[in-house]
């Protein structure tokens, strides 16, 4: 399955909304349009990963430099993720730590 990338800019910021695979083969379209988003000011991103069915190590990649990015233009990066398997990912390798990571499901029941 490929990777689709869809972007939403409001005023609060600008919503980066992914589905598919974010792998090997797909991670250098979401690193081009994060970077553009981020080289044309739009440095406050959500990326959205509850359409996300696959997550490997260079989409990772990906993330970490584009939070990079977007620190060094006085912005951020919040990712967005509800997938067990996704967010085990962030989970093994440290992410959820130094990045910003939330559930749409946070603070509900159940």
């Amino acid at each position: 399955m490929d990777l689709g990338i869809n972007v939403n800019k409001s005023e609060s910021g600008t919503i980066v909304t992914t589905t598919g695979e974010l792998d090997v083969h797909s991670a250098g379209s979401l690193e081009r349009v994060l970077q553009d988003l981020i080289s044309q000011g739009d440095s406050t991103i959500v990326l959205d990963l509850t359409g996300l069915e696959f997550l490997d190590s260079t989409g990772l990649g990906v993330m970490v430099k584009a939070l990079k990015w977007a620190q060094d233009a006085g912005g951020s990066l919040r990712v967005v993720a509800d997938d067990e398997k996704i967010i085990k990912v962030f989970t093994i390798t440290g992410l959820d730590e130094a990045m910003s990571l939330t559930s749409t499901n946070e603070g509900n029941p159940g």
